[in-house]
């Protein structure tokens, strides 16, 4: 069996934050054929925070965008964003409400999909990066 892919999963701490934790514990599931390794940066970084999420980014295998109804206006998330893009790192956009409006963050591309939140996206999306 292929290692478990790492992932950085950058999303809105102000505003979506639970839906983070949803993410991290779905991928504990048994069933799981993969495992998150999460980066993410879970308390604000003093001094020069990009470059120490640069380094983490480094370390992963693919890049988790949590969209959600505030993601286009999270700095942090676009700079996450950008620097996985500078690191040549893989990358998706998810879907964080099936309710709500959710939107990209200010750095994605127009060409970039916000995929759905369902198992079956989630097993593919993963998937296809390991």
């Amino acid at each position: 069996m292929a290692s478990p892919a790492r992932a950085f999963i950058a999303f809105d701490y102000d505003h979506d934050s639970n839906m983070r934790d949803l993410l991290v514990g779905q991928s504990k599931h048994s069933d799981t054929p993969f495992e998150i390794h999460d980066w993410s940066v879970k308390k604000p970084f003093t001094g020069d925070w990009k470059e120490k999420v640069r380094e983490r980014i480094r370390k992963t295998d693919v890049v988790i965008v949590l969209c959600g109804q505030y993601t286009h206006l999270a700095t942090g998330v676009a700079a996450e964003l950008e620097i996985a893009r500078e690191e040549k790192k893989p990358y998706f956009l998810l879907r964080a409400y099936k309710e709500r409006t959710c939107y990209s963050p200010s750095s994605a591309s127009y060409t970039d999909k916000i995929y759905d939140w369902t198992w079956a996206n989630l097993k593919s999306l993963i998937q296809g990066y390991r």
